[in-house]
């Protein structure tokens, strides 16, 4: 969403990195780069304009010191960075639990913020950390929303408190109470409450949502947001505010395509914090807001945190072990390791997103080149990939150097693909090894960051090219081409 923004921040801190020694006049003109890169990125103008004048009194301050400094413009960097987080929140806010449960949700907003989904990710997010979480259907006005959450409850394990079947019949705050009652008898510790939106701002949705809240004293109202509405979203929040009130917000959509300024907006003018983000369709793709992992994305410097999080919770312990041993140790992954891998990338949700979170993937010089690669990659290939090696024997997987023409051919027809692409995944592998022993011993600039000596290697990444000597004539015998090769 902030790839745009991120590109122009890079670029202006580029130009700015290569003036060495920095005067007023320098603050002025990144100062002027930045505010036009935060407006066109639809950061409300009260915001940009706050957030220009903190950044020109704090440089203006310490410029003396930071001409002192070996790199003046990367304490400029940092004092963007410090402004990004102070807007997101300055920190990431958790759920406030009932001192007696049931603990009591209510979400709203208006119609098309994804209020539904976003109520089956937040209790499958509860859920997983050991919550017993009860739906309640309260949206009865928008055609078939109770229908779709139970259909979302389903999926995800968590029971729907549905007494009637909307469409425009029966009494929203009634369900709310009954179900608050139902969640009690049912020992269940927390209730989510879905409510109706509206397209638009209006008395009846403001008066709606207040009789709901009265009725049941929630213990945290949640105000859903589409990120990709833009400043129409500040504007809509602030009259929630004013009409409902709400204790935290949450991000949907975050993951489009839009400018993004609603998330660099809405904290700051409302004075609440941003508690979670959507940004995806799967069920899974949900979290905690962490501000300051937000500004670093935007900053180019990605995310290593979440990426690290997302793939410790991929692996079993054991796994973990395992790898990080043989990882410290120096010894060479094998293709049993490879599928343990595959099978992790598959609970971890889409590699583009993951890969996403690397520093460098959505701006710089070659930002371009890895956005058209990340966009080409097939996740399918990962399911085809594992037919591959789950093919193969266990002296194969552990040794690929014996993978010779008839062995290949017998791999090819037990997965249903083709002898070549048995044997690019087989040259793929050994450039994946390469990586991670480069990886490992930090040559060419590139080492494994804290925490993440499991990471998933791509089936599919972009060969590697290298050095060779003169070429040797090769044989017009398949099998044995795969052989020498």
């Amino acid at each position: 969403m902030f790839e745009s923004l991120s590109a122009k921040l890079q670029g202006a801190f580029s130009s700015l990195r290569s003036k060495g020694r920095l005067k007023s006049g320098d603050i002025d003109e990144i100062a002027t780069e930045i505010r036009s890169a935060l407006l066109d990125s639809d950061v409300s103008l009260s915001v940009v304009e706050l957030f220009i004048e903190q950044l020109k009194s704090r440089t203006n301050e310490v410029l003396e010191d930071l001409n002192k400094s070996t790199n003046p413009a990367n304490a400029v960097f940092e004092i963007v960075n410090s402004l990004l987080i102070e807007i997101l929140g300055g920190s990431a806010r958790r759920i406030r639990f009932a001192k007696k449960p049931p603990t009591v949700i209510l979400l709203t907003g208006l119609q098309g913020a994804g209020k539904t989904s976003l109520a089956g990710k937040l209790a499958k997010y509860l859920k997983d950390q050991g919550n017993t979480p009860l739906l309640v259907a309260s949206d009865l006005q928008r055609p078939n929303a109770v229908t779709q959450l139970q259909v979302v409850g389903e999926s995800i394990g968590v029971p729907v408190f549905a007494p009637e079947p909307g469409n425009g019949v029966g009494d929203p705050v009634k369900v709310a109470k009954n179900g608050l009652t139902f969640a009690q008898d049912k020992l269940h510790n927390i209730v989510i409450v879905d409510t109706a939106g509206r397209l638009g701002i209006d008395a009846e949705l403001m008066t709606q949502a207040k009789r709901i809240r009265d009725a049941i004293s929630p213990d945290e109202v949640l105000y859903v947001v589409d990120a990709m509405v833009g400043q129409d979203a500040v504007r809509t929040a602030q009259a929630f505010q004013e009409g409902v009130g709400f204790d935290a917000i949450v991000l949907t959509k975050l993951d489009g395509d839009a400018r993004g300024g609603a998330a660099l907006s809405i904290t700051q003018v409302t004075g609440k914090p941003i508690m979670f983000a959507a940004t995806g369709e799967k069920v899974t793709d949900f979290d905690l807001f962490y501000p300051d992992r937000m500004a670093s994305r935007i900053l180019g410097l990605g995310d290593i945190q979440t990426l690290a999080e997302q793939t410790k919770g991929a692996f079993d312990s054991e796994t973990a072990a395992k790898l990080e041993t043989k990882f410290a140790s120096g010894e060479d992954f094998t293709l049993d390791d490879f599928l343990a891998q595959l099978e992790a990338m598959k609970k971890m949700g889409s590699m583009t997103k993951l890969l996403g979170m690397l520093p460098g993937m959505n701006s710089g010089a070659n930002s371009g080149a890895m956005k058209k690669q990340l966009e080409q990659f097939d996740e399918g290939e990962l399911v085809k990939t594992q037919s591959i090696v789950q093919s193969m024997t266990p002296l194969e997987r552990h040794d690929p150097k014996v993978l010779n023409g008839s062995r290949r051919s017998r791999i090819a027809n037990g997965s249903g693909r083709q002898v070549s692409d048995v044997n690019s995944l087989v040259e793929r592998f050994s450039q994946a090894q390469k990586v991670m022993k480069q990886m490992r011993t930090g040559k060419g600039g590139m080492q494994m960051p804290r925490g993440m000596t499991g990471m998933p290697t791509m089936p599919n990444m972009p060969k590697v090219s290298a050095p060779q000597n003169k070429k040797k004539s090769r044989s017009g015998n398949p099998a044995k081409r795969a052989l020498e090769s």
